[in-house]
């Protein structure tokens, strides 16, 4: 019944991995709860609404998640992995206005191309190639050459280059999360490793989710020098820097649940937070550049689903071509 990938004794880590969570979440929401029934003087009323709508959002994802990795077979995975995807390009595309001549290619990428960069997942060990050009290469000449067939110049540009790069973001960065239920791990020495695979997805997940609250966390209580005011003013260099090496911590700690060394999870867990850090700057610029405040209106307390995974979508290729590099 449990796992998706899973042999019977991979199947203690996965629940080990899930109880951290939950216990995680649950400490958390004792803490939200502490903290709305203190007086308005003590701490900022603002902040406290903000923590625990965030932890509404994240008991959602955890139930989510945790359903699809104990359905049997990594398909219940990807499958969820296409609907998040799906309906984060929605929200990208919505975010600016679009023209008639635009349908058509819309219509081939949500139908055509997001379908098919997820089939392709399944292949990623056996056909990586075509994981990994099949949307960047032919996707990316694909719809320029639809929206000029349409006959409409204006701003041809511009509308181009925001479907390519919704497509990019949304589709074809976080399809390398599921695609991590695919590789053959070994040890950074060639031994093999006879861990769950489900352990090293689970490993980028909670560390892009703990360390966007990580740095959000570090600046509001010791952030003074905003990195870009315009952008995202929550985002402090005290932020940035404690919430990165908070996040290595963590991922020193979870060294046991996936194939690295403890300093190599180390040096993952910096680059989950720095790609997760930039991910979440760059869809601010996004944002602020269109006069919106958020996404979508999907997950309470934090707008759209994409507002939750941005950071992942930066993280998950990165993290997925270094773990493929190194150890498969």
């Amino acid at each position: 019944m449990f796992g998706f990938f899973l042999d019977s004794a991979d199947v203690p880590l996965t629940i080990a991995l899930m109880a951290i969570v939950v216990s995680m979440l649950g400490i958390a929401q004792l803490a939200g709860y502490i903290l709305r029934r203190q007086p308005d003087t003590t701490i900022n009323p603002g902040i406290v609404a903000a923590f625990n709508n965030r932890l509404r959002s994240y008991w959602m994802m955890c139930a989510i998640l945790t359903a699809a990795f104990l359905f049997p077979g990594p398909r219940a995975t990807v499958i969820l992995f296409f609907f998040i995807s799906f309906w984060a390009l929605r929200e990208f595309i919505t975010l600016a206005p679009t023209r008639m001549g635009d349908h058509r290619t819309l219509f081939h990428v949500f139908i055509v191309l997001t379908p098919l960069q997820y089939v392709l997942v399944t292949f990623v060990d056996k056909r990586f190639e075509l994981f990994s050009i099949a949307t960047p290469v032919y996707g990316f000449l694909f719809i320029p050459t639809r929206i000029a067939l349409s006959g409409d110049p204006k701003r041809f540009l511009e509308r181009a280059a925001k479907i390519q790069s919704a497509l990019l973001i949304c589709v074809f960065a976080l399809s390398h999360a599921p695609a991590l239920l695919y590789l053959n791990y070994k040890r950074f020495d060639g031994t093999p490793w006879p861990g769950a695979k489900a352990g090293v997805l689970f490993f980028l997940i909670l560390l892009v989710q703990v360390g966007d609250v990580l740095q959000y966390a570090w600046g509001k209580f010791l952030g003074k020098h905003v990195i870009a005011p315009e952008i995202n003013a929550n985002r402090t260099w005290e932020g940035f820097i404690g919430g990165t090496l908070s996040t290595s911590l963590l991922a020193t700690i979870l060294w046991w649940a996936t194939p690295f060394e403890m300093w190599q999870a180390a040096g993952m867990g910096f680059v989950i937070a720095l790609m997760g850090f930039a991910g979440t700057m760059t869809m601010s610029a996004i944002k602020r550049d269109r006069g919106v405040r958020d996404f979508g209106t999907l997950v309470r307390g934090h707008a759209g689903v994409l507002d939750r995974i941005d950071s992942l979508c930066f993280a998950a290729p990165v993290f997925f071509h270094l773990t493929r590099l190194f150890f498969t």
